[in-house]
């Protein structure tokens, strides 16, 4: 009867872990559950945004068109329109729009947006009256003159902007005022824009400038979603701190404005890709996300109020980052530009102190080793040597308690109609035998924050996205492709991810089985059913994780085996101990 009891009780308690931690993890640890692919949704009508409310302080209106809105046209009918000026450098192509001055056609040449070797660029801008539109514009306002808008037809003195080949756009009123927006790129993600109002006419004029990025729709993969972990939406270095804004709060603000009074970048940010707008360091302006009517958001600095005399000239510099997150080239911009904090586009966390050491190991492995996996298991072989003190520890604790087994069991047997007594047998047992029952539990303890580390780095960086291992893993960074339960993909359905069972979760159940065998048997029945549970209740929960993240924990399972059969064969005895 207590053996049914028994196995009840620890068929109940595995069953609730099992369901529970399917719902933590989809909470706290979103798991991509095919190669990303960046996509949004667009708003009604996909246009520039119909007004302006609640602008930061001195921010330009972006010179909306006053016509109705345009109807939704693919991509490629936009840009066949013409009037661009073409931009082409080692990490991105596209255009600049001449109608507004608009950089609002990017996409990024070194990224695909599946594993399929046919696959496009990722594409990051999208022009006005697409689906998802998304752009940069530079701009000005000011009273009493005309300052060029969204329908504005600029002149560009140069064909084609590449990293030595900066191209000049030129407009002018006609009141005596001539704007021009000099635009320059680097190799890799960031345009600069020197922005530039000289006044002919005969009275002074005042005006002032702004950056922004207007976006329409938010992504709508689910892992794409601003989460516990990981942070999408609105973000900056804004009012001296590194903030993270989710669009709800954006929508829920008074006028759909959440406003500062300084900011060293603001923007957009999706898990790979940011998009942000940068004044020139050290520059004092005001800053603001914007919720705008069509289900558009936006981003905005604006600089104070500058006063030009007659014959004079103003000259600001605006920055747009347009791109993808990766680790050395944020940290680059950050300390080689002074730009505060970029790095912090992406979001480590509170325990960026130990997970940017384990990125960078992983990263440098990679760089020598050429393949992902091999770099991960390099890496579990790195740390397990680092902890070897420790797991000596444990296995000397384990060892102890073999020892004392029979006199565990004869106590039991002894004392099986008081439990409480037979607790406190067993507590005085391990003092006299100097015991600590815990001590096994510290290598678990110190793998949490490891296992968290590399689940963040897997999830975040750009440089893990779609790396292979071999044969089927052809991506790390999403969970094993092959599920048992349909086939390996020969029946038509995808399981729900609590059943997604791959070949890497069986092979990880039956490596930790391997090494609980290796364990000293529990001593209470409960456990001892849960413990015989346990591997195939991992295999569950970890099935719909990334692949990498069960290759580290398979790659740690077989070394522990390792080790344990090593000090076994070094002391017979030991594995002898718990003999009857």
């Amino acid at each position: 009867m207590d053996d049914k009891r028994n196995m009840i009780t620890a068929i109940l308690l595995s069953v609730a872990i099992l369901i529970g931690w399917n719902f933590v993890s989809e909470k706290f640890f979103p798991t991509p559950d095919k190669p990303d692919v960046t996509k949004t949704v667009a708003g009604p009508n996909g246009a520039a945004p119909a007004a302006t409310p609640g602008q930061p302080a001195a921010l330009p209106a972006p010179g909306v068109p006053a016509t109705a809105p345009q109807a939704i046209r693919t991509i490629e009918a936009v840009l066949a329109d013409g009037n661009r000026i073409p931009i082409d450098t080692p990490a991105i192509k596209g255009s600049i729009n001449l109608v507004g001055a608009r950089v609002d056609d990017i996409t990024l040449s070194k990224y695909r947006q599946t594993i399929k070797k046919d696959s496009p660029a990722v594409r990051l801008f999208a022009p006005a009256g697409t689906k998802a539109a998304y752009f940069a514009s530079i701009g000005w306002s000011a009273q009493g003159i005309v300052v060029p808008g969204a329908t504005t037809v600029w002149t560009a003195s140069g064909t084609k902007l590449t990293p030595s080949t900066p191209v000049t756009l030129s407009w002018a009123n006609t009141t005596g005022q001539t704007f021009r927006i000099e635009y320059s790129i680097d190799d890799d993600y960031l345009i600069t824009a020197k922005q530039t109002i000289a006044n002919t006419g005969t009275t002074p004029v005042a005006v002032r400038s702004g950056t922004y990025i207007d976006r329409t729709g938010k992504p709508t993969d689910p892992h794409e979603q601003d989460s516990w972990t990981i942070h999408v939406g609105p973000t900056g270095y804004l009012d001296g701190k590194s903030n993270f804004t989710n669009y709800d709060e954006v929508e829920e603000a008074a006028n759909g404005t959440v406003s500062y009074t300084a900011a060293g970048w603001l923007g957009f940010t999706d898990k790979y890709w940011l998009a942000a707008v940068i004044p020139a360091k050290g520059e004092k302006v005001s800053a603001a996300f914007n919720a705008l009517p069509g289900g558009a958001y936006r981003a905005a600095f604006a600089r104070d109020l500058v006063e030009v005399a007659p014959g004079k000239q103003v000259t600001t510099t605006s920055r747009v980052f347009a791109g993808a997150k990766e680790v050395s080239t944020l940290s680059h911009y950050q300390d080689d530009q002074g730009i505060t904090r970029l790095s912090n586009a992406i979001d480590w966390g509170w325990f960026e102190f130990f997970e940017v050491p384990i990125f960078k190991l992983l990263d440098w492995l990679f760089g020598q080793l050429h393949n992902f996996g091999v770099a991960i298991m390099v890496l579990t072989l790195i740390i397990r040597a680092l902890m070897f003190p420790i797991a000596q520890r444990q296995f000397g604790s384990m060892a102890q308690m073999r020892l004392v087994q029979p006199k565990m069991k004869a106590l039991q047997e002894r004392y099986k109609d008081d439990k409480q007594k037979q607790q406190q047998e067993l507590m005085k047992l391990y003092k006299d035998e100097k015991i600590n029952p815990l001590a096994g539990c510290l290598p678990i303890v110190i793998q949490i924050p490891i296992f968290y580390a590399l689940y963040k780095v897997l999830m975040l960086t750009i440089e893990m996205r779609h790396q292979p291992f071999i044969l089927w893993i052809r991506d790390l960074s999403a969970p094993d492709p092959l599920h048992i339960l349909n086939l390996f993909g020969l029946l038509p359905f995808t399981p729900p991810s609590i059943l997604s069972i791959g070949i890497l979760a069986v092979i990880l159940g039956i490596t930790m089985f391997l090494q609980f065998r290796l364990n000293p048997q529990a001593t209470d029945p409960v456990q001892q059913q849960v413990f015989k549970i346990m591997p195939w209740l991992f295999m569950f929960i970890m099935a719909p994780f990334a692949a990498g993240l069960l290759l580290y924990w398979i790659t740690n399972n077989i070394l522990s085996i390792a080790q344990q059969q090593w000090m076994y064969r070094k002391f017979p005895a030991l594995k002898a101990a718990p003999a009857k």
